[in-house]
């Protein structure tokens, strides 16, 4: 409401009511784009499955696995493993905004240089240097948590 009376108040009165509906539908769409873009960036990515399978899957579970068939695989191991790739989520997590949208760009999403900066609207170069300081931090981050290099 407050946009229409702002930006269409000189505008004839039989013009305001289809006005207040594009505004409304407009900001609404809005706000679901920008509910989607955050969630795709800064969701937990435990949350996503595959395409067909009713319960959620764990990528980076399934990269680490190195073949290993969990149904052979100890209850140890199994825990272990877990534990883990629940390290590397948290540490990447805990990295700064730019730097994990950049890393998850690039890495998770398997983007070149060229559209990541694009999909970050910066330049390739501040790419490079985020991904660069975000590996770093992660490096140093699960060291610290006893993982070795």
């Amino acid at each position: 409401m407050m946009k229409l009376v702002e930006h269409y108040a000189a505008k004839p009165a039989q013009e305001l009511p289809m006005l207040f509906q594009r505004i409304l539908s407009n900001t609404t769409l809005d706000w679901f784009r920008r509910q989607k873009t955050k969630n795709a960036l800064f969701s937990n990515y435990n949350d996503f499955g595959h395409e067909g399978e009713s319960e959620s899957t764990d990528f980076l579970e399934i990269l680490g696995s190195d073949g290993v068939n969990p149904v052979t695989e100890s209850a140890q191991d199994l825990f272990s493993r877990t534990e883990t790739v629940r390290e590397i989520e948290s540490a990447i997590q805990d990295l700064p905004g730019r730097q994990r949208e950049a890393f998850l760009l690039r890495y998770w999403e398997e983007l070149d240089v060229a559209e990541t900066a694009a999909a970050m609207g910066c330049s390739e170069g501040s790419v490079k240097t985020h991904c660069s300081r975000a590996i770093q931090a992660l490096n140093k981050a699960l060291i610290a948590k006893g993982f070795k290099p």
